[in-house]
């Protein structure tokens, strides 16, 4: 679904065009946005404005009419303004009449129409003392206002030129609420505030505030995909698809954060948010280094790192896999600059911490081998690796860990003697592990992987305490790849071999094919995820397997053009899946991309 190319505005290229039903309409740093989506797996017939706050939330819904009545339209989009236009001109005089929405500001969003009114309604109508919404006329400035129980904050609606029709305004209970801006040609601002600001004054007319935001748009996309050509079809929507899921520091989120999506998925994982980072880097390296660092501010004493972490809720039920050293070498090496001294402290720091969680927290005493408990511990919650036993100690999470502590050895050996601030009892808070003894760890780790998880033909997982393997037919087990420095050449040539079996036109499937368990939307047990299709990539590139790498990339990239950027796409027919507007699909795209083009 590479998006169209649309006019300029005003001198500045607009951006693409995209579909509102599969994207939402925002802007970079707002919690707000434009959508049909106001739910898990819930689309409505009417574009609402949707809040990100304390959750996802639908706050009003926005009606075009003429005369009164509610009339069709057809919806076009591009970064800087979203439209509305009459689909029967004929009904309006010959006029195509339009209502546009654009973002002046992360939280205020200007609307004008021309030959249409509209209609902005209380998507309930139910109000109780702990839900819905409350509609009052403000007597200072005579702003239209709800109060929202859901989000915890206000909306307030002042009109520009025309008038507001304001109904049920102070009503209680079950009612109809509504604010209709009339007018044949009008204009408003719906701001979300908290608790009060001065009257509202118009600074920028409606065109500047357009240009503005597609002037953002294509600074952003400049120095994200500076790369891109016309081998890069999909480059502007995927840059949008980050920009317009950026939200500005609030809540539990203390740094400017890319959020999985504007849809309901609308958190940051812990370990979604390295792909986003890596997509950042070359361009944005102060946003990547956020994005990397974000969930370290919520590690925990053990040094685990938080689930997720969105506005109003960090979640430790599980953790997500590391990945974190694999991340940091990755940003390091697309960097222009290099990090200071003080910075890779930081990232060392943190991922010691992090190593030390799975390295105590998370072995059986005399194992060398660490485990997860659960699925979602490695990120692919449902995969079939896990069908027989939950508990296990995995192949890929023992890659991931041999490429950490390689990374650690070798930050080690940068930064020399200082304090270390570890979790590992061994360490006591005060030896600082020099490289060797990561080293050490790294090759411990590599050789149980290979003695214990490998059959002959497969690598499997096993139960911790009885010892029983899992089924083979998972792609999970294959990204220990990841390590193939590592590992001895046979294993290597094994996994490698073993993956024509996963491949399809459109990329490698989570499970495979031939499969008793695959599943068309079976989320990790078939369709093609972002992730394990970059992670695949490198790990055949470390692999000294170029070519398979580069067929891997081509397909998923193909597949990113001819259908967008889903959370995961049906292997077989390529379809999008799910959340339909998902950042870590666009950002490795980028980031294959960046790599197919240089």
């Amino acid at each position: 679904m590479s998006a169209a190319t649309s006019p300029a505005v005003a001198g500045v290229d607009a951006g693409p065009l995209f579909d509102v039903q599969e994207v939402p309409f925002s802007r970079r740093g707002s919690w707000l946005d434009l959508s049909p989506v106001i739910g898990l797996h819930q689309r409505a017939d009417d574009v609402h404005l949707v809040s990100h706050q304390t959750g996802m939330h639908p706050v009003l819904r926005l009606v075009p009419t003429l005369a009164g009545e509610r009339v069709a339209t057809t919806l076009t989009a591009t970064p800087g303004v979203l439209t509305w236009t009459a689909d029967d001109d004929a009904a309006t005089g010959g006029a195509a009449g339009t209502v546009e929405a654009a973002f002046e500001s992360v939280d205020a969003v200007r609307l004008r129409g021309r030959g249409l009114g509209l209609v902005l309604a209380d998507p309930t109508s139910s109000l109780t003392p702990f839900t819905g919404l409350y509609l009052f006329r403000d007597p200072i400035d005579g702003s239209a206002v709800l109060t929202s129980y859901e989000t915890g904050r206000r909306y307030r609606i002042t009109a520009l030129t025309g008038e507001l029709d304001v109904l049920g305004a102070e009503a209680l209970g079950e009612a109809t609420r509504t604010v209709t801006v009339v007018g044949d040609e009008w204009e408003l601002v719906v701001e979300e505030l908290e608790t009060a600001r001065p009257p509202y004054r118009r600074r920028r007319t409606f065109d500047d505030v357009v240009t503005t935001s597609a002037h953002d748009f294509a600074t952003y996309l400049d120095q994200v995909a500076p790369w891109r050509d016309g081998s890069t079809p999909a480059a502007a929507l995927a840059a949008y698809v980050m920009w317009s899921a950026t939200v500005r520091p609030a809540g539990f989120l203390g740094r400017e954060a890319v959020l999985m999506s504007k849809h309901w998925m609308d958190k940051v994982w812990s370990w979604d948010h390295c792909f986003n980072a890596l997509a950042l880097a070359p361009g944005r390296p102060a946003e990547a280094l956020d994005q990397l660092l974000l969930p370290f501010d919520h590690q925990d004493a053990t040094g685990a790192l938080p689930d997720s972490v969105t506005h109003s809720e960090v979640l430790h039920n599980f953790v997500k896999p590391p990945i974190h050293g694999w991340a940091v070498a990755r940003l390091r090496a697309s960097l222009d600059e290099p990090l200071d001294a003080a910075t890779l402290r930081e990232l060392y720091d943190a991922l010691v911490r992090w190593t030390d969680f799975w390295l105590t927290s998370r072995r059986v005493p005399g194992h060398v081998l660490p485990h997860y408990q659960h699925g979602n511990d490695s990120g692919w919650d449902n995969a079939t690796m896990f069908d027989t036993d939950r508990v296990v100690e995995a192949p890929d999470l023992a890659a991931f860990l041999v490429v950490q502590l390689d990374v650690l050895a070798g930050l080690a050996d940068e930064l020399g003697s200082g304090p270390e601030t570890g979790t590992d009892p061994a360490a006591d808070g005060a030896h600082r592990r020099t490289a060797a003894d990561w080293a050490a760890l790294r090759d411990q780790l590599a050789e149980a992987l290979v003695d214990q998880l490998w059959t002959g033909s497969a690598l499997v997982a096993r139960n911790p305490v009885s010892g029983r393997g899992s089924t083979t037919t998972s792609l999970l087990p294959h990204l220990a790849l990841l390590a193939a420095e590592h590992l001895p050449a046979d294993v290597v040539d094994a996994l490698v071999e073993q993956l024509d079996a996963f491949l399809t036109p459109w990329g490698p499937a989570t499970e495979r094919p031939d499969s008793p368990q695959y599943e068309p939307d079976g989320y990790w047990r078939g369709p093609i995820w972002a992730p394990s299709t970059m992670l695949l990539v490198d790990g055949l590139r470390r692999a000294g397997r170029d070519g398979p790498a580069d067929e891997v990339s081509t397909r998923f990239r193909r597949l990113c053009e001819a259908h967008g950027f889903a959370e995961n796409f049906d292997a077989l027919t390529g379809e999008g899946l799910r959340d339909r507007a998902y950042t870590w699909t666009a950002s490795c795209y980028l980031v294959l991309a960046r790599e197919a083009v240089r």
